[in-house]
């Protein structure tokens, strides 16, 4: 849990939990398909087997490396919040603002150098997915622990 919590997910889904009045998107005037940022969701479960399969690696071979993690494919603000709808069955209220001093339009990161050099694949591979269990999560753990 961060303080203050600055992840979308769990941002969107403290809405449907009735802990915010509605959910924020900054900036509706970006190059992407609907206006809205695009980012790259992994589960946190595929992060840390990602972390696990890296200390392997390192005690294996004797070096460390660098692994970019991701899912090679965004989901744009607008896209989570609609996945959260569906998984929650919540209207979420949103109001858009202005753009963050900073955000780039779309960072997506690719995976394949963790794949092949570490054989990591995810084994979350939808938004909905990865939404679902962190609902299910935050369902549980209303603070977040």
């Amino acid at each position: 849990m961060h303080d203050p919590e600055s992840h979308l997910i769990p941002l969107v889904l403290q809405v449907a939990l009735g802990k915010r009045e509605k959910a924020y998107i900054f900036g509706n005037d970006y190059e992407t398909e609907d206006g809205t940022c695009v980012r790259d969701y992994v589960h946190v479960t595929d992060l840390a087997t990602a972390h696990i399969k890296a200390l392997e690696y390192m005690l294996k071979n004797n070096k460390s490396d660098c692994f970019n993690l991701g899912s090679g494919k965004g989901y744009s603000v607008k896209q989570i919040i609609e996945a959260a709808r569906r998984v929650t069955g919540h209207p979420i209220p949103c109001e858009t603002q202005s753009r963050r001093a900073g955000d780039p339009p779309i960072l997506i990161a690719s995976s394949e150098k963790a794949e092949k050099v570490l054989g990591w694949q995810r084994k979350y591979q939808s938004i909905d997915d990865i939404v679902k269990t962190a609902w299910n999560f935050h369902q549980n753990h209303k603070n977040g622990y």
